[in-house]
């Protein structure tokens, strides 16, 4: 079974920066989707950014274009949230989504939080 690992959140300033990544491990073929979604207390979980192994293509929400980046080190089975000008609306618990097909497989959550 695919399993999903998130690191990299922290405490950081406004304005500052931090890189998530989420590991895939476990038997998988290489036409799989990573999204990051993210979930605030007492909001709905988004969806920030999505990566395709398949042909590379990726998404953005509007409310983190051109701050944040997605990057996938295929020899690492990594996905990297690379996340630039954090803002206070930022802070959330972020989790990688794993999908193929009709198989999705969720990771664990890490916390991300922004001081003003």
């Amino acid at each position: 079974d695919v399993q999903l690992v998130e690191s990299g959140g922290g405490l950081v300033q406004a304005g500052g920066s931090l890189r998530l990544s989420c590991t895939v491990s476990g038997f998988t073929f290489d036409d799989y989707a990573i999204t990051w979604f993210r979930q605030a207390p007492g909001k709905e979980r988004e969806g920030v950014s999505c990566i395709s192994r398949s042909d590379g293509s990726t998404y953005y929400a509007d409310s983190v274009k051109g701050r944040f980046t997605i990057s996938s080190d295929n020899a690492k089975n990594t996905v990297y949230l690379q996340m630039h000008i954090l803002k206070p609306e930022d802070t959330a618990v972020y989790y990688c989504n794993y999908k193929i097909a009709s198989v999705e497989v969720w990771g664990q959550g890490t916390l991300v939080t922004v001081s003003s």
